[in-house]
């Protein structure tokens, strides 16, 4: 295990055109859902984990997610390692991830995976530096993934956290999460009839 919190890297630089596409009318980071913005419902995960973050969304965007991370990582260089989190999970658990940081070792890779389904946020240990840092353009960190994999350096955890995996790229994708957040609000504080 590491020492030190791994570093939660928080990607809103994206165009977000599929969510315009399907008929929105601001940018999706941007939109409420019960009140608050896709975003800071996933800031908010972040900050109750209690682990160091960083916010990736400099003015004008970037050219795409491999951007996005690389500028993020070489922000946060001395971290013993990093989340990547793309900030349109706004379903997110704190729970999750501190569990994702807490199984997190220098050497590894850590992908939650919810019932099967690969999600985020994906841990990096400190060993990834240079090949995060160098990410350009809109690919992102899956060669880097694949390439730890052949190599037995990734561990897949299974999480409970159907909010991995819940992205919103459309308006029927924040549909689904206002239903869903609704959901999650009744279990939590069942109505006294």
């Amino acid at each position: 295990m590491m020492a030190a919190q791994p570093v939660v890297i928080v990607l809103a630089a994206g165009r977000g055109e599929r969510f315009i596409a399907s008929g929105a009318a601001t940018h999706k980071l941007d939109t409420l859902l019960n009140g608050i913005t896709v975003l800071n419902h996933t800031l908010a995960a972040v900050k109750s984990s209690g682990l160091p973050w960083h916010l990736v969304r400099p003015e004008g965007g970037t050219a795409g997610m491999g951007e996005s991370i690389a500028i993020g990582v070489r922000a946060t260089q001395a971290a013993a390692g990093w989340l990547i989190l793309p900030g349109d999970l706004p379903l997110v658990q704190a729970a999750t991830l501190r569990h994702v940081a807490g199984a997190l070792t220098e050497q590894r890779i850590v992908v939650p995976r919810f019932h099967q389904h690969a999600g985020h946020p994906v841990g990096f240990g400190r060993r990834y530096f240079q090949a995060l840092a160098s990410l350009a353009g809109d690919v992102g960190a899956a060669a880097v993934v694949r390439q730890a994999r052949a190599s037995g350096n990734v561990q897949d955890l299974p999480v409970t956290d159907h909010g991995v995996i819940r992205d919103v790229d459309t308006l029927a994708d924040l549909d689904l999460a206002q239903g869903l957040l609704h959901t999650r609000h009744l279990k939590i504080y069942p109505q006294v009839e």
